[in-house]
């Protein structure tokens, strides 16, 4: 099952285990089981602190259970944990061994001190980028907290179930039965879901920091590449970001990131805070902006509120919150979402496996989607609402060659139809004609561009008729101190490398609107002036 190279780099894993730990296997007759039952004899070949039983009784057949040695607590994967999912497989081992987890204190903390008996099912694809990261949540919710039972399933390996579920998109959680949340979600963002004083704790924390020289917004390309140009300055720097990373953790293959050959987003995206934090920024995550407030007075101090009732003070601010994907705002969208219509080909278009999809959108985002989905699925309809596809010419004929796909231009999705709990159709206008139509279906993916996070600013500093955020050469708004950069500005081409060409010159010239204010001994003496104005 591993590889030469996965198998070394397996057993120097495994040699940090503290505790011996079993595999506790289901298994039966299938070829899935003979193909468990050989990953799960090479793993504890591999170490002496494995062994491997197979006397599980579990009902889901094949899987696992890793749990420490005399003890039948622990994450149990109804999967072969392989592809996006290995290292998900390596951490569960590790952690359940008692090797300490690349987490903060604080989380681990909050982790136990849940006072609530749960069983979380994960739904996730092996292809899915995005469900690593939920996967590993849950499995460590489950190693720190003896009341958390969580189950890793691969979608692919019980369709069944997953039809049963209505399981149209990974990954997936369900809590005691009932569908919890679904879509990508960090650690820190499952905790904060389930402790519902996290928000008033949090808010307690950020009113407690003193100000910062300079206070960064967001932290996809744009938002790190602040930090790192104003850390290096020698100032105090913090990052306010939903999610680091941004956007970029929901981003595939990245291959035209200059001097990177080849990554994926949730890569990039760890690289991005690994180097913020390389700086001693203070990172605050799960942290969305509700409003900013101009300075009282010139070169006093911009205040931005967020939605937990925090409050972050600064000299200056460089606004980087980036964008997200746009909705087709179409009857059936919203009550249909995660129950057949989709945003992510790659995550979810195994789940639809041998059935017929639509693709709205004619860009390179549309037509690489339909073309990925072409190998996957029984047929692909796209939908584009101009006259012609506006892709690339080389993945325009590339789709066009494609016998399962089948293209309408000039055509104006008009709903997404359903049975009222998932979703059989699309209806679609000839722009031309007037004609209306209807597709049968099972899944729609929504493949239609970008819009700016920029709701929490309208009245505050002047936006484009897009809602992007205006800015001048040097990345100015029309607020003294308030800067902005990357996705949710007015600068063309929205790419990773322009964002992060913004964002340090955002900081640059954030730096050098801060040393032609007048000389302030320290942060402290900044904030008493501004409070005494």
């Amino acid at each position: 099952m591993l590889d030469a190279t996965l198998k070394n780099q397996l057993q120097g894993y495994l040699q940090n285990l503290r505790a011996p730990i079993r595999l506790i296997a289901t298994l039966d007759d299938s070829d899935k089981s003979a193909e468990l039952r050989e990953l799960l004899a090479e793993i504890s070949s591999l170490s002496d602190k494995v062994s491997v039983d197979e006397s599980g009784t579990d009902s889901r057949k094949p899987s696992f259970l890793i749990a420490r040695e005399g003890e039948t607590h622990g994450v149990r994967f109804a999967a072969i944990p392989l592809g996006h999912e290995f290292t998900s497989l390596v951490l569960a081992l590790l952690w359940t061994g008692g090797h300490p987890p690349k987490v903060e204190p604080d989380v681990i903390d909050a982790i136990k001190a849940l006072d609530e008996s749960m069983d979380f099912e994960v739904y996730m694809s092996l292809s899915c980028h995005n469900c690593p990261d939920v996967v590993q949540a849950a499995t460590l919710m489950a190693v720190f907290n003896p009341k958390i039972r969580t189950v890793i399933i691969d979608g692919g390996m019980y369709p069944a179930e997953v039809e049963a579920r209505q399981v149209m998109a990974v990954p997936m959680v369900f809590k005691n039965d009932t569908m919890f949340t679904s879509g990508h979600m960090t650690v820190e963002e499952l905790v904060a879901k389930l402790d519902v004083n996290s928000a008033d704790r949090e808010a307690k924390k950020l009113n407690q920091k003193s100000a910062y020289d300079m206070l960064i917004v967001g932290g996809g390309p744009a938002g790190a590449a602040a930090a790192v140009y104003a850390a290096r300055k020698g100032i105090r720097v913090g990052v306010a970001a939903e999610r680091f990373g941004g956007q970029v953790n929901d981003t595939m293959a990245i291959e035209n990131y200059i001097s990177v050959l080849e990554t994926d987003g949730p890569k990039f995206a760890a690289a991005l805070e690994a180097q913020v934090r390389h700086y001693d920024v203070d990172i605050m995550n799960l942290q969305r902006a509700e409003r900013i407030v101009p300075a009282a007075t010139p070169g006093g101090l911009v205040e931005v509120h967020m939605e937990n009732g925090g409050v972050l003070k600064a000299r200056s601010v460089i606004v980087s919150t980036g964008a997200r994907w746009r909705n087709v705002n179409v009857p059936g969208e919203a009550e249909y979402k995660n129950k057949g219509v989709a945003y992510c080909p790659h995550c979810d278009g195994p789940l639809f496996k041998g059935k017929r999809v639509a693709v709205i959108g004619g860009g390179n985002s549309g037509v690489e989607a339909a073309i990925d989905l072409a190998g996957i699925v029984q047929h692909v309809t796209l939908v584009e609402f101009a006259d012609a596809l506006k892709a690339d010419a080389v993945l325009v004929n590339k789709l066009k060659s494609l016998s399962n796909v089948t293209i309408h231009v000039n055509a104006q999705t008009t709903e997404i139809t359903g049975d009222g709990q998932k979703v059989n159709g699309l209806g679609y206008k000839d722009r031309a004609s007037g004609a209306e139509h209807h597709v049968a279906l099972e899944g729609v993916f929504v493949q239609i561009g970008l819009v700016p996070n920029t709701e929490f600013l309208k009245g505050t500093l002047e936006l484009s008729k897009y809602g992007e955020i205006v800015i001048d050469a040097k990345c100015h708004t029309s607020l003294p101190g308030v800067f902005a950069a990357g996705d949710v500005t007015t600068v063309p081409y929205k790419q990773i490398v322009v964002a992060a060409g913004e964002g340090s010159k955002a900081a640059l010239s954030a730096f050098d609107y801060l040393i032609r204010q007048p000389v302030v001994t320290d942060v402290a003496q900044q904030e008493e002036v501004a409070e005494a104005a």
